[in-house]
């Protein structure tokens, strides 16, 4: 049976590319919201983050009907560090819209978006956005996506994707560049055109695949999925089949679809239909709900293997307790534990009883999980990022990515430079006109850790950089690391005009006057090799009346403020980052000075 009343696509792209603000067109355009109603740009991105950081961190999904049919899109992050959110969303859709900048391209992302959504066999629709960007390169940009396509095997029918150019910012889609369309109505029709209608047995075993968890106050967790065979009721009896294979029977308490971004319950609901099922006890992301006399699993979603790892501790610093509401090893073990439930690219190992080894896809994903964490009032420390090595045959591989800079050409030297430093083998180099180059070079992941705020200093803040997995190789032996020691406070108080002035030719300096401080607090870089205690509470002595005012005329270079994602690139092996609600501080690991001699030998 075809659901003819019904479409389901998810919208793949790289970062940044427009997906959330094509969204954002097609809801208003769908009639979604009232004509006098205030919407905030970027809707779908509900999380704090999200909006501040521009990026899409939870997939989402939402729906419009068109022509009396209805379409369910679901919105998916751009970066590669939320990998595991776009493979379980492409397990919910019969096809995808696959973004592209008009001047960017195809990048890193885009690659592995569409790599997934090709394996599942799921027809593309290619949306050329930004079509207005002074600097668009449509026709070049079309050719590098064939190019794409090619190279990921992609079959005949694939090959021969429709196209379709847009301004999703004032919500305009062409079939031809020239067309004087004026709304979405093009894109619309292409959607109901080429993808197709969710087909399978509306009377058959009922089989429902869990891809999100979400929680409500009123109704507590809530089970977001797609039905691929049967039809389920309000109050039928089901069975839940969870990852180690157990069958639990349960009943459905309530059913919810959705619409626009609200959720509307319903009494049933069929194949093809994205829902929300609530009161079902323990249910995790790769369940099925199935039939409770004939019981058939779907097959469990299936997410790339994490290569970056950190450990969460306790904070143990003088100010422990002091800004945080949740401290304790007992709170860090719940809070990861609830992540786990939802976040299916993050593994975590409780081995410890106060430290917690965390691994994800990347620096971003455990910065943003730290981040969350902090402003939910907890307080922690957190170690060096490592990669994640594995034995392969007897020898020792880590993994490797495939590294994208969109650069200024004058930039060219000191980034390639930098990037051999870490291993980096140049793989192609590439003049896009415009006076930028674009180099794609395969790198060790662990080449990458405090690359990013190195190269934004090189480039002037001009440079683009992305990145991918891309695989396994042996162990490319030793890298150089940061290159200069730290500044480290050698007794509490507080920071001092006075000292703070006469450390500066020292290095760079991380704090500002008047800052708490205590012994093994990094206050700032040094500029040679080596560790430096310091005393930054040491106060003037005042000799006469007349130079008790002279601390005024004092000038201090401003300090360079680390934020949470600079200060996890800073740190070495020996020094962690004490992250709490209200400050982000650096320290050493062992904190009395006479105490680290013995740790290193």
């Amino acid at each position: 049976m075809k659901r003819d009343d019904l479409r389901n696509i998810a919208i793949i792209a790289h970062v940044d590319h427009g997906k959330t603000t094509l969204v954002d067109g097609m809801l208003k355009q769908a009639g979604i919201f009232r004509s006098n109603q205030q919407v905030q740009e970027r809707v779908m991105d509900s999380i704090d983050l999200e909006r501040e950081r521009g990026i899409t961190i939870m997939a989402k999904n939402t729906a419009v009907e068109y022509n009396g049919i209805k379409i369910n899109i679901v919105d998916t992050p751009g970066h590669a560090d939320f990998g595991g959110e776009v493979e379980r969303t492409l397990k919910m859709v019969d096809g995808v819209l696959l973004l592209v900048d008009a001047s960017e391209g195809p990048l890193p992302q885009t690659r592995f978006v569409l790599k997934k959504a090709l394996e599942l066999g799921l027809p593309p629709i290619l949306v050329i956005n930004k079509i207005d960007r002074p600097d668009a390169r449509i026709q070049e940009v079309l050719n590098e996506v064939y190019d794409l396509f090619i190279d990921l095997d992609a079959t005949e029918e694939q090959l021969e994707f429709p196209i379709v150019y847009t301004n999703a910012k004032r919500g305009i889609a062409k079939l031809d560049i020239n067309d004087d369309s004026e709304n979405l109505k093009p894109l619309f029709d292409l959607i109901l055109k080429t993808i197709p209608a969710p087909e399978g047995k509306r009377d058959g075993v009922l089989q429902l695949l869990v891809t999100n968890i979400d929680y409500n106050d009123y109704v507590g967790r809530l089970a977001i999925g797609r039905i691929f065979s049967g039809t389920i009721r309000i109050g039928d009896a089901v069975a839940m089949i969870n990852g180690n294979g157990d069958t639990v029977k349960t009943k459905i308490t309530s059913i919810y679809t959705f619409q626009g971004l609200e959720r509307i319950e319903a009494k049933e609901a069929s194949i093809g239909d994205i829902i929300a099922l609530a009161g079902i006890e323990g249910i995790n992301i790769g369940d099925t709900i199935t039939d409770v006399e004939r019981p058939m699993p779907l097959p469990r979603i299936k997410v790339d293997e994490p290569t970056i790892s950190m450990v969460f501790s306790v904070n143990t610093s003088p100010f422990a307790g002091k800004e945080g509401k949740f401290v304790t090893s007992r709170n860090l073990r719940e809070r990861l534990e609830k992540e786990l439930l939802y976040n299916v690219s993050i593994k975590v190992d409780f081995d410890n009883t106060d430290s917690f080894k965390v691994m994800g896809r990347g620096e971003l994903q455990l910065a943003i999980l730290i981040e969350m964490m902090r402003r939910e009032g907890y307080e922690l420390s957190v170690s060096m990022p490592e990669t994640i090595t594995k034995e392969i045959n007897g020898i020792l591989h880590e993994p490797m990515e495939l590294l994208v800079i969109d650069i200024p050409e004058e930039f060219v030297g000191v980034v390639t430079q930098q990037v051999g430093m870490r291993k980096g083998r140049m793989q192609k180099m590439q003049n896009n006109g415009h006076g930028r180059v674009r180099l794609e070079f395969r790198i060790p992941s662990r080449g990458l850790i405090g690359f990013r705020s190195q190269f934004l200093t090189d480039t002037k803040g001009t440079g683009l950089l992305n990145h991918l997995f891309d695989g396994y190789e042996p162990w490319h032996g030793p890298m150089s690391k940061r290159q200069t020691g730290a500044l480290v406070a050698d007794r509490a108080g507080k920071s001092t005009t006075y000292a703070l002035f006469h450390l500066q030719p020292r290095g760079t300096l991380f704090i500002k006057e008047n800052t708490p401080v205590y012994e093994g607090m990094i206050i700032g870089e040094n500029s040679r090799e080596n560790d430096l205690d310091v005393n930054v509470t040491k106060e003037k002595k005042l000799t006469n009346m007349r130079a008790a005012s002279a601390d005024d005329t004092i000038q201090l270079i401003p300090p360079r403020i680390l934020n949470l994602e600079q200060a996890l690139e800073f740190i070495k092996e020996d020094e962690l980052v004490e992250v709490t609600p209200q400050s982000v501080r650096l320290r050493k690991k062992i904190l009395e000075a006479n105490k680290r001699p013995k740790a290193k030998n």
